[in-house]
């Protein structure tokens, strides 16, 4: 681990349009894997930048994408409650829109120095933890996956055509070895969806699938800026296997 980085904005284009992400990475001339994080539907907050400076202490360039890049960086603020505010934020970073961001931002972050192309895997939380499944479903591109608490199957209120939408069929479809994590307690995934996503996972998936589920954790759980859902031992138990899953498939030396 290093203290020793850099970090900042950066921006690439796709199809017209350009995409902003937040950049950390170890300083100096070693070759790293590298990781695309899909963030929470509140975007790249000052706790997400925060955290991916930590994640590229760890020694990975860390490229967490803004999947509100075409809005002014902030989920919509024209809502009522907080049901809309998750609605209007899921639809505004929906899938059609951020995997083809993320997929972009891992061929931009591939062009780097002292990135190593062929190790490249991707991190998301909670809206983007759905959008790294997805993601992970229909690339070929990543070496692996870490997915934290994503909606198995996607309320119509929460897309465009307002039908609900599961993500359940994606399992036979999985490209890369994934991580998963959830707590038992999440009040905004019901815990029988959490099992059925674990079932076609390990069932379907032509890849190696580990699954993990964290007695009494909420929902978004390794939020430290939300101490009614903070669980500080599922935190950092899930940072301690999320980091030892990246070296695993993303060092140089572990091939």
């Amino acid at each position: 681990m290093t203290t020793d980085i850099d970090a900042g904005w950066v921006s690439f284009e796709r199809d017209g349009d350009t995409v902003r992400g937040y950049l950390a990475r170890p300083k100096g001339n070693a070759v790293v894997g590298g990781i695309v994080c899909s963030p929470e539907n509140l975007g790249l907050t000052e706790h997400r930048q925060e955290e991916t400076r930590r994640l590229a202490a760890e020694g990975f360039a860390v490229l967490a994408i803004d999947p509100y890049s075409r809005i002014g960086g902030r989920p919509p603020q024209d809502y009522r409650d907080a049901e809309e505010r998750r609605s209007k934020a899921f639809i505004a970073a929906r899938d059609e829109v951020v995997v083809p961001d993320c997929q972009r931002g891992l061929e931009w972050l591939r062009d780097q120095p002292g990135v190593d192309g062929e190790r490249i895997g991707a991190l998301g939380y909670c809206l983007g933890g759905g959008t790294v499944l997805a993601w992970a479903a229909q690339s070929g591109d990543l070496a692996c996956a870490v997915v934290l608490y994503a909606l198995p199957v996607i309320p119509g209120r929460y897309v465009i055509d307002g039908q609900e939408r599961s993500r359940l069929d994606l399992a036979p479809s999985i490209a890369c070895p994934m991580q998963l994590h959830f707590g038992d307690n999440d009040e905004a995934i019901p815990f029988e969806q959490t099992l059925k996503l674990k079932g076609a996972l390990e069932t379907l998936s032509p890849q190696p699938i580990e699954f993990n589920v964290y007695p009494g954790a909420q929902h978004a759980y390794m939020d430290s800026t939300i101490p009614r859902w903070h669980s500080p031992e599922a935190s950092a138990l899930t940072f301690e296997r999320f980091i030892a899953f990246f070296h695993e498939h993303l060092d140089r030396a572990a091939r």
